[in-house]
């Protein structure tokens, strides 16, 4: 599977462990950065070109990587068609495939260490979406929003 990243540098080593790893793991990887330490990046350089890969690569997946994560996963957000998830447990980086078939994660490496990191991403991309009637009419309502502002009807109980 290809797989999109980037981060920044409070996520470096963890992004650098899990380019290697996921090399080695028969991944095709995909590094948009930082390749080098800058205590001063933006994450959004890094990370934007990486859910926008995603975005444009039927099938891949993403995983950003910044401090805390939090603000990597406002910017992959950003990109239009592109569902990013939290995850810093397996059970999230599962729930985020199952349920909201995330093509993106968030890790945050100053909270997650490589080795965990490792568990999050195998689990990411190892599970698939449920394809479940009502996460496929959610996700149906997210992307009605996204494309033409429509608000799904609240339901007459």
């Amino acid at each position: 599977m290809r797989v999109h990243l980037g981060g920044d540098h409070a996520a470096y080593e963890v992004q650098r462990g899990l380019v290697a790893f996921l090399t080695e793991g028969g991944h095709d990887v995909v590094d948009h950065g930082p390749r080098d330490y800058d205590d001063l990046d933006d994450y959004p350089i890094f990370v934007l070109r990486a859910a926008k890969a995603v975005a444009a690569d039927a099938g891949s997946r993403g995983i950003v990587l910044g401090g805390s994560g939090n603000g990597e996963l406002i910017a992959a957000n950003k990109v239009h068609g592109i569902r990013a998830a939290f995850a810093n447990t397996v059970e999230l980086a599962q729930l985020a495939r199952l349920h909201n078939d995330a093509q993106v994660i968030a890790i945050g490496g100053r909270f997650t260490d490589l080795k965990l990191a490792k568990e999050i991403a195998t689990a990411f991309l190892a599970t698939d979406f449920s394809e479940e009637e009502r996460h496929v009419k959610r996700i149906a309502m997210i992307s009605a929003f996204e494309d033409q502002g429509t608000l799904p009807p609240v339901p007459k109980r």
